[in-house]
């Protein structure tokens, strides 16, 4: 999955960062209210850690201008406001959570992924397909029973293709959700991880689960649960 951050704190932001790309999230920074807009409208992220007191653009502002564009993208406050009435208005308009400043980041880090969790319409943090689990609390994966043994980016895009089951999810929508603008896209380096992955994932006795669609992309589903 990937997050934006905006927030001007320099040390709190590299806080954040550290902590959010630690369970594997990819992250992007912007320090200030107009970078943080021009960012969210990209549509790329699957969660947003918004400040409220930005430099250029408030935070408030950021998120009208986000939600004003049909952009549904769930977003966290960072406030240090403690008003009742202020938490109120900030989720009128289209907040999705809040944390008070100072917070924990265990607890900023358990916000940001049941926010994706709702978001992609999953209740509880193991999401399953025919005999395949992954718990994305403990980050682990088994199939049948049977505990399966991933690397870092392997994990991450059986995480994305498990929020997305049955859909065709592109080389490039797995570029733009599992890297930050750090790395240099490459689609080749998501064909070779897919198929590391599939060769793990097909454990002896089990039927195929990752499916590739020439020049469109790649599916993930239970033989025969696609009409």
């Amino acid at each position: 999955m990937r997050v934006l951050l905006i927030e001007d704190e320099q040390r709190l932001a590299e806080n954040i960062v550290a902590a959010l790309r630690e369970t594997g999230l990819a992250v992007d920074h912007a320090a200030d209210g107009n970078t943080g807009s021009a960012f969210a409208t990209q549509g790329v992220y699957d969660a947003i850690v918004l400040d409220l007191m930005l430099p250029g653009k408030s935070g408030q502002r950021v998120l009208q201008d986000m939600r004003q564009a049909k952009l549904h993208t769930p977003v966290l406050i960072l406030t240090a406001q403690e008003g009742k009435e202020s938490i109120v208005e900030l989720l009128n308009a289209g907040a999705d959570d809040y944390l008070s400043k100072p917070f924990d980041l265990g607890e900023l880090l358990a916000r940001i992924k049941a926010l994706i969790r709702r978001s992609k319409g999953a209740a509880t943090p193991v999401l399953a397909i025919a005999d395949l689990k992954l718990n994305t609390i403990y980050q682990t994966v088994s199939r049948n029973g049977q505990s399966i043994d991933l690397s870092p980016t392997e994990y991450r895009i059986l995480e994305y293709l498990l929020h997305r089951p049955r859909a065709v999810v592109s080389k490039q929508e797995l570029l733009e959700h599992l890297y930050d603008f750090d790395w240099e896209h490459h689609s080749n380096i998501i064909e070779a991880h897919v198929s590391n992955l599939r060769k793990k994932l097909n454990v002896a006795g089990s039927e195929p689960l990752i499916e590739t669609l020439r020049h469109r992309g790649y599916r993930l589903y239970q033989e025969g649960s696609v009409g």
